[in-house]
């Protein structure tokens, strides 16, 4: 499965997509996460169907010093996976 997350909150400046990174690598997902220029965080994930279950359970409590407002998911075609690579942070520097 593929799942395209958008995560509203204080989400940004936390350590946020850190920790959606490490969460991510550790399930073994693949996908991304990176901030968008309204605010919130985007994420990218695929793998098994549990596996994403825990991510976004990891989405909903966020990271320390993190407040998630909502989580908002849509499942993406199994073809959007076929380009995603290991976990990765995009636009970090």
């Amino acid at each position: 499965m593929v799942r395209h997350y958008l995560v509203k909150g204080r989400v940004q400046g936390v350590g946020f997509r850190w920790f959606v990174h490490r969460e991510a690598a550790a399930l073994g997902l693949k996908g991304w996460v990176r901030n968008t220029e309204d605010g919130h965080v985007e994420v990218v994930a695929a793998g098994d169907e549990p596996v994403l279950a825990e991510l976004e359970s990891a989405l909903h409590k966020g990271s320390r010093g993190s407040r998630v407002d909502a989580v908002i998911t849509h499942d993406l075609a199994e073809s959007e996976g076929d380009s995603l690579g290991n976990f990765q942070i995009e636009g970090a520097w």
